[in-house]
């Protein structure tokens, strides 16, 4: 789809709940060193929830405005995004299309169930490969035909990312000040380019690498959020970018240190994080904290991702 002609969108498409909360987690702030607030981009609302609703409702409303009647994308076995693209496509009325990474396992568990449960058609690649994720979601689409609506891994487009102009938005009106950091859990870039956008000179944003995808962020977020800037009307963010690699040996394995982050997060704050983006994230966080990279005030941007907890692959909390 040609982005541009898409401005201006309102993103009102009925996805996402918003203002997410956010609040104080006094317990884990002191376990870790830095005053830490939540925010709970985890109750969305949307399939259990998570950052991608917001980007959804901008990504739905372009494709709904192209006469598009299906929804693709790409992703891990275990993606997020995938599940809750198909909880997208149920609301609005559109068949969904996931293009998934390995093979089929003998017994689903996981966002795998979710996706089945909301009527999506699953294709295992067998390859965990990002460009031939890729390649047969665009394989998927074309075989569509034209009224398909291909959406990258994530939904790291610039429409995508927008929604994150104006979560940046949200979370100031709910601050008497702004923070001093943002962390958040980095697969594509989209959220961290879309906060890039919006947020004033002076948050720092740092993003914990949990994919390390085929373009590095580095080089992928700054053009984004230059993109996603200018089609949300604002001016060019600032060309600082703060990265932390979190990732372990491959995309969606899990690490000692985010399964201490995860259950560091539930034995204070009650609050449950995944083992492969947000248990990584908080892990991140840690140690920036007690590095002293980060201080002052840190918003932990809470970006979802639970069901992957019931994911056979992650047993063992």
């Amino acid at each position: 789809m040609d982005e541009t002609s898409a401005a201006p969108l309102s993103g009102h498409a009925p996805l996402a709940f918003a203002p997410t909360p956010l609040h104080e987690a006094t317990r884990l702030s002191e376990a870790i060193g830095v005053r830490v607030l939540l925010k709970r981009d985890d109750q969305t609302g949307l399939a259990l929830g998570g950052n991608k609703a917001r980007k959804l409702a901008y990504l739905v409303e372009d494709a709904l405005r192209a006469g598009c009647d299906t929804l693709v994308t790409a992703g891990g076995a275990q993606s997020n995004f995938a599940r809750m693209t198909a909880a997208a496509a149920a609301v609005a009325g559109l068949g969904c299309d996931l293009v998934l990474g390995g093979r089929e396992p003998a017994r689903w568990s996981g966002n795998l169930v979710l996706d089945r449960l909301l009527g999506a058609r699953v294709h295992f690649v067998g390859s965990a490969n990002w460009l031939d994720l890729l390649q047969k979601m665009n394989d998927v689409a074309a075989a569509l035909g034209p009224r398909a609506y291909a959406m990258p891994i994530g939904g790291a487009t610039p429409v995508g990312a927008l929604a994150y102009v104006h979560a940046a938005d949200e979370l100031l009106a709910q601050m008497s000040g702004p923070p001093d950091w943002i962390v958040l859990a980095d697969g594509t870039g989209g959220t961290h380019a879309g906060l890039l956008a919006g947020l004033p000179a002076g948050v720092h944003v740092l993003g914990v690498d949990v994919s390390r995808p085929p373009i590095a962020l580095a080089d992928a977020i700054p053009p984004l959020a230059a993109e996603t800037a200018q089609l949300a009307g604002r001016p060019a963010p600032p060309g600082e970018l703060h990265l932390a690699d979190h990732c372990g040996p491959h995309y969606a394995c899990t690490t000692d240190e985010a399964r201490d982050a995860v259950r560091l997060a539930a034995r204070t704050e009650g609050l449950i994080l995944d083992p492969v983006y947000t248990g990584k994230a908080l892990a991140g966080l840690i140690a920036a904290a007690r590095s002293g990279r980060v201080r002052g005030t840190v918003v932990f941007w809470h970006t979802g991702g639970a069901p992957a907890l019931f994911a056979e692959e992650y047993a063992g909390f």
